[in-house]
């Protein structure tokens, strides 16, 4: 549906059909009963000889099997995520989980099976096509336990933090925010903070830190038991600490953290006075509000419905290449994503890429702002990463979590460094202080959640921590990252309940990975500006390497050293670029 006399139309909703039509579908229930067929069928692989015809064997089937479990439970999980009450979707999340969870024992000898393989006796081209995985689970493979825990572990999981992130989507979900005595959902009231009047954008802060004393004991628990299995979890493999699992995950080596994170530290005062300098602008003397850290500093008409927003970016995404332009409209046309907030669905804005029909779904909380566009081009940037990948194997397809941020945020700064180009003085500075408002998320933000996320296990280790206690070591994590650019006396003791990243178990520290995203896709912005539309070809075959290689290794595809601290500062210099511009424009204002 489109919009009618300027009133958005709220059940513009994805198209799932193209999965299946429904779980009595007869197709999902026979691939849920292929998977088990093809469960069963692989536990051969650790009584068979470590021969090469074996191994082409397994791949071909694992590849097929990745994409069919891809296929069932990104239907149940997009089910879920459009309507956290839907009970065929979460009866369904369970059965999968538990089926999966069946097979963990299998899973673990067949990966024994690989490490006992002698690779450098492989010739095949298609086994060689797949090196990279193989050598990786030959790597991991001492972190895991007997069979026997194994199963244990994995069965365990389906009762444990699986069952308590549901717990936790459901609580945000279903949350009511009681604002003037009218009652919003969460995303609604979140979508606020971006409101042209001040009170608005108050009361909504208000309310909102209001309504989460009504589950913060429940979300407390659900934290607490999920971060306490990733501890438990973490030992018993034997490794160093919860980041070391998260690092060797992401491909990525200690060293690049640790330049990361230096430079990340390193600007914040750079952004502490930049939030001084919007607090002095709309006049604060004790720092930003955190309600109006998104408070627009210039009037200007920046009202983007659904249909004036898809079009503004498909035209930017074609101005970079035509194939990212097509790949928009596309998503668009074909009802890909899910577009307004309503009671129910889940908060925030994701991608779901689905390499098992080659195509992806997106969930947005669309508000008509100019930053909701801005998310727009986010998501469908991480669609068109799937999209480099759909030539390549499932399990080659399969990136780590710091590279899944870099084509997102690249597709952003496309977005906006395009729209400065025609824009007016107003709408520049519309534009530089979204630009800024996001990065200063990405950097300062991201760097306090690592804050706050790294304190909490090591606290964790000790116990379970009260509501307090968590409260606290946010908002410390808060004034150290953000300084005095914010009023400290009005920050958000709440950011654990809603974001999602802190409660899946097997993927702790999902936080650093958008910063190196953001830096990252700077960086690449740089080749583009230096290379022109040429450099298109360039960034689609960088993101096609990104399922089989290191972090390091996929930056020397295209000339980056990510061990070195001058890559990450020439990115952060960009951003510096533009706070001088904005505080120009500001004092032009």
């Amino acid at each position: 549906k489109t919009t009618i006399q300027g009133e958005r139309i709220m059940d513009k909703k994805w198209s799932l059909k193209e999965l299946y039509t429904s779980f009595e579908d007869i197709q999902f229930q026979n691939d849920l009963k292929e998977v088990e067929t093809i469960l069963n069928d692989m536990r051969k692989y650790p009584l068979l000889p470590n021969e090469q015809s074996h191994l082409i064997q397994y791949l071909e089937e694992e590849n097929h099997l990745d994409d069919l479990v891809e296929k069932l439970y990104a239907y149940v999980s997009l089910t879920m995520n459009a309507d956290t009450n839907d009970y065929e979707a979460i009866k369904y999340a369970s059965v999968i989980e538990t089926l999966l969870a069946s097979f963990a024992d299998a899973s673990a000898k067949i990966q024994k099976w690989i490490a006992q393989f002698d690779f450098q006796q492989l010739t095949d081209s298609y086994v060689q096509d797949h090196m990279f995985v193989l050598n990786e689970i030959k790597q991991q493979n001492k972190y895991l336990l007997d069979d026997q825990s194994e199963s244990v572990l994995a069965n365990m999981k389906t009762t444990g933090s699986s069952s308590w992130l549901k717990y936790k989507d459901q609580l945000i979900s279903s949350l009511e925010v009681i604002m003037d005595g009218k009652v919003y959902p969460l995303t609604e009231v979140l979508n606020m903070a971006y409101s042209k009047d001040k009170e608005i954008r108050k009361k909504a802060y208000e309310a909102e830190i209001a309504a989460y004393t009504s589950v913060e004991h429940g979300i407390a628990s659900a934290l607490n038991a999920i971060k306490g299995e990733a501890i438990t979890v973490t030992q018993l493999r034997g490794y160093d600490s919860v980041l070391q699992r998260t690092l060797i995950d992401s491909r990525m080596s200690q060293k690049t953290l640790d330049v990361l994170l230096a430079t990340m530290k390193k600007a914040l005062p750079m952004f502490e006075k930049y939030f001084q300098t919007k607090a002095q602008y709309l006049g604060y003397q004790n720092g930003l509000p955190w309600y109006d850290m998104y408070a627009p500093i210039v009037d200007v008409n920046s009202e983007y419905d659904y249909e004036k927003g898809s079009q503004f970016v498909i035209e930017q995404f074609s101005s970079f290449s035509q194939n990212l332009g097509d790949y928009a409209k596309m998503a668009i046309e074909k009802n890909w994503i899910d577009v307004y907030p309503r009671q129910g669905k889940v908060g925030g804005a994701f991608c779901n890429n689905l390499h098992c029909i080659e195509e992806s779904r997106f969930l947005l909380n669309y508000g008509n702002d100019f930053s909701d566009v801005i998310t727009m081009a986010h998501e469908l940037g991480h669609g068109f990463h799937g999209h480099c990948l759909n030539s390549q194997t499932a399990m080659n397809a399969n990136y780590p979590m710091p590279i899944a941020e870099t084509a997102s945020t690249f597709c952003e700064t496309i977005v906006k460094k395009a729209a400065l180009k025609n824009a007016s003085q107003a709408e520049q500075l519309m534009i530089l202080e979204n630009e800024l408002s996001d990065c200063a998320q990405v950097i300062v933000d991201i760097y306090s959640r690592f804050l706050f996320e790294s304190r909490l296990i090591e606290k964790r280790k000790e116990g379970p921590l009260s509501v307090a206690e968590i409260k606290d070591l946010m908002i410390e994590a808060q004034k150290e990252a953000y300084g005095h650019g914010l009023d400290q006396n009005t920050l958000h003791p709440y950011m654990w309940t809603w974001k999602p990243h802190y409660y899946e178990a097997d993927y702790a520290f999902y936080n650093f990975p958008y910063a190196f995203g953001l830096l990252l896709a700077k960086g690449l912005y740089g080749l583009y500006l230096k290379e022109g539309n040429q450099f298109a070809t360039t960034y689609e075959n960088f993101l096609s390497l990104t399922g089989k290689m290191n972090l390091e290794d996929v930056g020397k595809s295209v000339g980056i050293d990510l061990t070195s601290e001058d890559f990450w500062q020439n990115s952060i210099d960009m951003i510096q670029e533009d706070i001088y511009l904005f505080e120009r424009l500001l004092r032009e204002v």
